[in-house]
């Protein structure tokens, strides 16, 4: 498989967020936003293979996305990173995007979080998503054409406390740099890399703050749109960073936070 084509014959802008022909890997895809995620790319398009630990997950969630494929994997194992990648080209023949979005994180301060926590942060949300944006660049820098969207967080750019976690505010900043790098060593051989960066939203992380009346407040105080977002907030963004519509933006974060780090 090569480059997919867009026509352009019919001048149509949103033609440029269609993602037909494309094959798309999503981590962390068995819940959440991940969950999401593959069902947006695979609404505008892509034959989108889905990964994560839970397995059974998975299976429920292509069975409701014709064409996508399930690859159970722990992507804090390099192996399965590998296995990843090869499965799919093996079975797709290409890859022509990457959606980084398995992570993990918890609430602790510092004085109680210990080094296997931050080892953890690190090797999921860091050491992960430099292997596979590694592996799927060899198809990628081979057809000239790649899209990698690294799933950041706001709190790669600002701190967190009072929600105390060190170790997670820590990756997501290595993240925000890293996929500057990554840009900019992969410019010139097609591959355009990009961070989105969500503010507060309901996923696993975040669990019971949706509910929690002291959470609530916090956030409406001091967010300048006063509420969590909306799961299909991030939609727009996403497809944005994962198509054709973003071939001349690379290096850059899309953060999308309810205005939370422009206070």
């Amino acid at each position: 498989m090569s480059e997919p084509a867009v026509s352009m014959q019919i001048f149509d802008p949103l033609a440029l967020f269609r993602l037909d022909g494309q094959v798309i890997i999503v981590t962390g895809a068995s819940s959440g936003l991940g969950d999401r995620f593959a069902r947006v790319l695979h609404a505008a398009g892509a034959t989108v293979v889905v990964a994560a630990r839970r397995a059974q997950r998975l299976d429920r969630l292509v069975a409701e996305l014709p064409g996508a494929v399930a690859i159970a994997a722990d992507l804090s194992v390099s192996q399965d990173r590998e296995r990843l990648v090869a499965e799919t080209i093996d079975r797709l023949g290409t890859v022509h995007g990457l959606i980084n979005n398995a992570g993990v994180g918890r609430m602790v301060a510092i004085e109680d979080e210990d080094l296997d926590t931050f080892r953890q942060a690190m090797e999921v949300n860091v050491t992960a998503l430099w292997h596979l944006s590694k592996l799927v660049a060899v198809p990628m820098v081979a057809q000239r054409y790649g899209a990698i969207v690294n799933i950041a967080s706001m709190l790669g750019h600002v701190g967190s406390t009072p929600v105390k976690q060190a170790h997670y505010c820590a990756s997501k900043g290595a993240v925000v740099n890293l996929t500057r790098e990554l840009a900019l060593q992969w410019a010139r051989k097609g591959i355009h890399v990009n961070a989105l960066c969500p503010g507060w939203f309901d996923s696993e992380m975040t669990v019971g703050m949706d509910t929690d009346e002291g959470s609530q407040r916090f956030i409406s105080t001091n967010s300048p749109i006063p509420r969590m977002g909306e799961t299909h907030e991030l939609d727009g963004a996403l497809l944005l960073l994962a198509s054709r519509a973003s071939t001349f933006m690379t290096g850059q974060s899309v953060i999308v936070d309810g205005g939370w780090t422009a206070r």
